[in-house]
């Protein structure tokens, strides 16, 4: 099925890649054509801009400056925050310790985002495994008091909230339960005695590469509470805020109509505008420090949450176009970049004023696909023969 897959979209880009120049829009004729596709009902008033990927120039805008919900693009913030307050190097261990006094178990935690319910998709994933380390302690204390597991006490550090919860669920399920109680870093460090079990996930990078291509909430919030700690900032939503705001103001963008609910884009609370997100993507875009993230982001009709989109709807764009992805009932949004003959362009178009429901949604999707695949196009080099002389 793969190879199907590869096959047919691998046919789609020899065929575009014979269209003729002539039938994308120049940089002059972009205006007044981009001017009358986004009046179109389906888009429903957008706010939108087109960078020139090299000279940073506004090539056509409309509405750019107006707040409005991002949804899913919000990620866009948490990766960038990431890259730019955590190293890409960056592993997360969960290790599991008898205490040094009798009846406890320490667990030794870096916050690790990734930890997985599912020991399958750990191991398939490099992931760390929560069945694999809580069954592994819930043995080791079993046999450490002789069989019993009552008036055992779980002291931890460096684990989320959630993380927690699962864990006594997974032990509650098999008659344990213990009290369980938060400490400091240093104290768990000075309680543990004799390791039983340690898991650990996959670096920074890799994790910042799925929650791009895949849009996963619970990533992006997490990152983003780790880079606002790393920031200075409380691990906290208000820190994400400041964080996202420092962020901007680094690269000296305005940030005083930025609102961040969450850093994943769910709520609907969330605020941008399209000039504010044009611009940081031209940063990031200009400094090899953010190579990752421009290589994590979706392919159109090829990687993420891009894989089936622009195949019917825009197959000029196929390949073409790197793009974060972003829906909420009632908003649709996309920025990324757009390849285009000699030049590339940034684009963020934020439809959050279309109606509720999947009609409207897939139809303010389509029309944006169309939207970007009339300037969307492979560079072809031009092949100049070598003049021979004449006899």
């Amino acid at each position: 099925m793969r190879n199907k897959r590869f096959f047919a979209v691998l046919a789609i880009a020899t065929a575009l890649s014979a269209l003729p120049a002539h039938a994308v829009l120049s940089a002059a004729s972009i205006p007044a054509a981009f001017d009358k596709f986004l009046k179109l009902p389906a888009l429903a008033n957008p706010a939108f801009v087109l960078i020139d990927g090299i000279s940073g120039e506004v090539v056509f805008e409309k509405n750019s400056f107006s707040q409005r919900k991002p949804a899913s693009v919000m990620k866009i913030f948490a990766a960038a925050s990431a890259l730019t307050y955590l190293e890409p190097e960056k592993s997360f261990t969960t290790q599991i310790w008898l205490g040094s006094q009798p009846k406890t178990l320490v667990i030794q935690g870096t916050l690790d985002p990734w930890i997985s319910l599912s020991h399958s998709v750990a191991r398939k994933m490099d992931r760390a495994s929560l069945p694999y380390l809580a069954f592994n302690a819930l043995s080791a204390i079993k046999r450490s008091n002789g069989g019993s597991l009552k008036n055992i006490t779980v002291e931890y550090a460096g684990l989320y909230s959630q993380d927690v919860a699962n864990l006594k669920a997974f032990w509650a399920k098999r008659g344990f339960k213990p009290a369980i109680k938060s400490v400091t870093s240093s104290k768990a460090l000075r309680d543990s005695n004799e390791f039983i079990v340690g898991d650990e996930s996959p670096e920074l990078s890799k994790i910042l590469d799925f929650s791009l291509k895949w849009s996963d909430n619970l990533l992006s919030q997490r990152l983003a509470r780790l880079s606002s700690q790393a920031a200075g900032y409380s691990l906290s939503d208000i820190g994400v805020q400041l964080t996202f705001e420092q962020l901007l103001n680094s690269f000296e963008i305005d940030s005083t109509k930025l609102i961040a609910v969450d850093a994943s884009g769910l709520s609907k609370e969330n605020r941008i505008t399209a000039s504010m997100l044009g611009k940081l993507l031209f940063k990031l875009r200009n400094d090899p420090k953010y190579e990752l993230f421009y290589k994590s982001l979706p392919v159109a009709g090829v990687s993420g949450t891009l894989r089936y989109r622009f195949l019917t709807t825009a197959p000029s764009a196929v390949g073409l176009v790197r793009a974060k992805t972003g829906t909420l009932n009632g908003t649709v949004t996309l920025a990324g970049y757009v390849e285009s003959t000699d030049r590339e362009y940034i684009f963020v178009t934020l439809a959050d004023e279309i109606p509720r429901g999947t009609r409207a949604s897939d139809k303010a999707r389509a029309a944006i696909d169309r939207l970007l695949g009339r300037i969307a196009a492979p560079n072809i080099p031009a092949v100049i023969s070598e003049a021979t002389a004449t006899p």
